[in-house]
């Protein structure tokens, strides 16, 4: 036997079975509607940011109170909305886009005096979001 000869290795009596695996049909590409619930910070992770206009995205937990339900519809009717979580994590994020200001101002005024509305520029936190982008959309109001 010289150095350069491999080891033998034993070969099994049985052979598995290929079909191992219990989800086999599943698709190997994601369906559309599976990306479309992506959180945004990981889809552009994976995928790389996609060519989006400017938008003010407006996030909120849940309140008590009669504006509760109808801050949950004026966030359905905007450009994107999607929930966060679920239980008592749960989130409601809003898209608006600069055309669609006067419905951003007017879920503003229902979400915006809880601490926990957060205002996203662009899917992200921005210094003065509160102070000086709102206000700034706010201008293209006719």
């Amino acid at each position: 036997m010289s150095e350069n000869t491999p080891p033998e290795v034993p070969v099994p009596e049985y052979r598995p079975v290929e079909r191992f695996w219990p989800y086999v049909d599943l698709p190997e590409q994601p369906t559309a509607e599976e990306l479309a619930s992506l959180n945004p910070e990981l889809a552009e992770a994976l995928f790389g940011r996609p060519k989006l206009p400017f938008s003010v995205s407006l996030e909120f937990s849940p309140f008590e109170g009669a504006a509760y339900t109808r801050a949950l519809d004026m966030a359905r009717a905007s450009a994107e909305y999607r929930e966060l979580g679920s239980g008592s994590s749960l989130r409601h994020r809003a898209r608006f886009y600069p055309e669609a200001a006067l419905e951003l101002r007017d879920l503003f005024e229902l979400v915006g005096p809880f601490d926990s509305t957060d205002v996203l520029i662009d899917d992200k936190p921005v210094p003065y979001a509160r102070e000086l982008w709102l206000p700034l959309v706010w201008m293209l109001i006719r």
